[in-house]
């Protein structure tokens, strides 16, 4: 093989990732001497799956560089290495997706109902769930494609319903009415982790409440004024001495004018508003745990299509909620009640896949009891059978999982994986298919459940169900629990903690011995990374015009320690100009081995020849450099690793050993040019985690006796 003038990404980055393809070598059935490996250890991670409607951003592209750099650096080290990839179905999304290009064509999913709404779902999954895949493939990642799975594969569906089937059996899924997040546009209930928050300026409003009996009234602050129509209570703090004298009296609630009682409860923030606030339970979650507390009525007065709705005052019913908004104000003004109303911002929770605004609303919903398995995940994560890095989440999942309330799993859309229920007048059943039979306790027909489970229910189960569980498969056998997830911080609760639990109570084991949760990747001015705000890049863009290696260089370069990663597009420049660099380097000693008329060097990897004090002052820093770069990785300090390389190959192999060589040379030219190979293939070696392709194609080029088919598996 001939070595290119100079370095062009795209004319090796594809051709060497399909050699690779070709041999199999991420297949861990095909990896060279697998006995061998399997006696040093295995190394397996699953990919976080994207979701099937996702398109490559930053986040993925630094989840991906991590893993790729950890699983490169395992399988040069002789471990069986395993890195599965796959996608989630992503349900409510998906189902936006498909809705909207349905209406562009004037229907709905109601016009088609259930059955052809699922088919074209189906039709739009085939043609675009492997796009991300693609994209992530362009990084040259080394994921095993042949063990690729998505979550509503027919395996995958079989590891659901087990799942469903054992917690149902063991009494740990209820269907029960709770407050819940609804979004009345996708027209599902959402988990508080669903939720996303936007700033809404608005008014703090101060409305008069009557106290009973008396002349008296007191004030309440509030920035939702429609719910008072569902008011049970208003509330105090026990220790707030400005209405001790209020215990056990009662107010009048203003428009309905009905008597609510005034409670005290610690839940109540005196230092906001007045610090009497109402109590609407069928309208906010805390008031919700309020009332369970003090045995309040659930007085729906909002639907879960965002109107009001009876048994309001017959004025205000079938108005949307900002229209009731704002001939409420009104009425309370002509009616007195309101004292004075003043600007106010604060944080509302919105879809977190429409951006539509989150309403609270009582619903008969599917739970999982969450206190049997809180507790095995709690103490893994304490007694570190899981290890989270950084420790600062560590904390904060101990946190979540002491104060975790049951969880609801039902959603009302059509995609997904159905509830295996069916349900008749005397019980609930489970099914895993529909048996539309007469039930043969009470006569009646058996009717099968239309909710499907939330997508974070099937993901929950990745990874073992990614190995064939619940069959004991060979695969699950020899790579779970798996060695390392990485994440991002904010699916901590909403995955990273479920699966703890989810592997423990199915396989009696962590899923995982390690959680690397990654840098939240932002734009180098702070702001958070978005397609909608035009803050948000595009990694395939940079793959396109710097290749790869520099791309991945560039986001490795960065990684640090804060929690978040600025980026901006120097540092895959820096990578670029890194590669030309390499590229030269190489070029140079190729040209001094065929000046000197050697056509194959045999080459000792352990042997330097410390000719001089520069050889030797070499030969000190670079031992140094080893051990730091094995250090770092370990550790998961991968930028600082990254730039510990950049750092000496560039400014001090470079610009200070090779211009040494030059002048040099021709004293002792075989034992020179072993120097500068040593020194180069180390490094290549180094470096490949990182910059998989250039190391590659260039290591193929040297001319070794004793050369690997591929530097995958050159010793680490």
């Amino acid at each position: 093989m001939e070595l290119a003038p100079s370095h062009n990404p795209k004319d090796i980055e594809e051709k060497i990732y399909n050699y690779w393809l070709k041999l199999g070598y991420f297949n861990p059935d095909k990896q060279p001497d697998k006995e061998k490996r399997l006696k040093k250890g295995v190394f397996s991670i699953t990919m976080p799956p994207p979701n099937i409607t996702g398109e490559l951003h930053m986040g993925h592209a630094l989840n991906a560089t991590i893993s790729d750099i950890l699983i490169r650096k395992k399988m040069m080290e002789g471990f069986l290495t395993v890195y599965v990839p796959g996608t989630d179905h992503a349900g409510i999304a998906t189902q936006n997706v498909v809705e909207k290009n349905l209406k562009k064509q004037g229907i709905s999913r109601f016009d088609l109902g259930r059955e052809k709404f699922i088919e074209k779902v189906w039709e739009w999954v085939e043609k675009y769930k492997n796009i991300i895949l693609t994209q992530i493939k362009k990084l040259g990642v080394a994921a095993d494609w042949s063990r690729k799975r998505f979550t509503l594969d027919k395996n995958y569906e079989k590891a659901v319903n087990y799942a469903f089937k054992y917690y149902f059996e063991k009494g740990l899924i209820y269907k029960g009415k709770r407050v819940v997040n609804w979004c009345k546009r996708c027209k599902t209930s959402l988990s508080d982790l669903e939720l996303e928050y936007e700033k809404e300026f608005s008014y703090l409003w101060y409305i008069k409440y009557p106290v009973k009996d008396s002349k008296e009234y007191i004030v309440v602050a509030t920035s939702r004024p429609e719910t008072m129509l569902g008011d049970e209570a208003v509330a105090v703090h026990p220790k707030d001495e400005r209405y001790k004298n209020l215990s056990g009296k009662k107010v009048v609630l203003p428009l309905v004018k009905k008597e609510i009682p005034i409670i005290r409860d610690n839940l109540v923030d005196k230092s906001f508003g007045t610090g009497v606030v109402k109590v609407t339970p069928a309208h906010s979650l805390v008031d919700y745990k309020i009332s369970l507390k003090h045995k309040l009525p659930l007085t729906q007065v909002i639907n879960e299509e965002g109107q009001i709705c009876p048994p309001a005052p017959e004025k205000y019913i079938g108005l949307n909620v900002q229209d009731a908004r704002i001939l409420i104000i009104e009425d309370l003004k002509k009616q007195g009640f309101l004292e004075k109303e003043e600007p106010y911002e604060h944080n509302i929770p919105v879809c977190y896949r429409c951006g539509t605004k989150v309403e609270f609303v009582p619903s008969n919903q599917w739970f999982l009891k969450m206190d049997e398995l809180a507790k095995k995940a709690l103490e893994a994560i304490k007694k570190e059978d899981v290890k989270i890095i950084p420790n600062l989440y560590k904390r904060l999942a101990i946190n979540w999982l002491k104060n975790i309330q049951d969880w609801c799993i039902s959603r009302q859309i059509w995609w997904g994986h159905k509830i295996p229920i069916e349900e008749c007048a005397c019980g609930f059943f489970y099914a895993e298919k529909p048996t539309n039979k007469v039930c043969k306790k009470c006569g009646k027909e058996r009717v099968p459940s239309e909710d499907v489970l939330d997508t974070w229910f099937s993901s929950a189960l990745w990874p073992f169900a990614v190995f064939g569980w619940p069959k004991r498969t060979k695969d699950l056998k020899t790579f779970y629990p798996t060695s390392l997830i990485v994440t991002a911080q904010e699916i901590l609760y909403l995955w990273i903690v479920r699966m703890i639990f989810s592997g423990l109570e199915f396989i009696g084991k962590v899923p995982f011995y390690k959680v690397l949760i990654s840098q939240t990747v932002v734009t180098k001015d702070g702001k958070r990374m978005s397609k909608s705000l035009g803050t948000g890049v595009n990694p395939l863009d940079f793959v396109e015009k710097y290749g790869a290696d520099a791309t991945r260089f560039g986001i490795a370069f960065k990684i640090s320690k804060s929690k978040e990663l600025r980026f901006d597009e120097t540092a895959i420049i820096t990578g670029k100009k890194f590669c030309n660099k390499i590229w030269n380097s190489v070029k140079f000693v190729l040209f001094q081995i065929e000046r000197c008329g050697l056509k194959e060097v045999e080459f000792n990897s352990q042997r330097f020849y410390e000719l001089s004090k520069e050889d030797k002052a070499m030969i000190k820093k670079f031992i140094r450099l080893k051990k730091n770069v094995e250090e770092n990785i370990e550790n998961f300090e991968i930028g600082k690793a990254t730039r510990d390389l950049y750092e000496f190959y560039w400014h001090y192999f470079c610009d200070k050993y090779i211009e040494y060589s030059k002048k040099v040379i021709e004293k002792n030219k075989e034992k020179q040019i072993k120097n500068l190979l040593y020194i180069i293939i180390e490094s290549l070696k180094m470096l490949h985690p990182i910059m998989p392709h250039i190391t590659e194609e260039l290591y193929r080029n040297l001319p070794l006796k004793n050369k690997k088919k591929s530097i995958i598996f050159e010793k680490w």
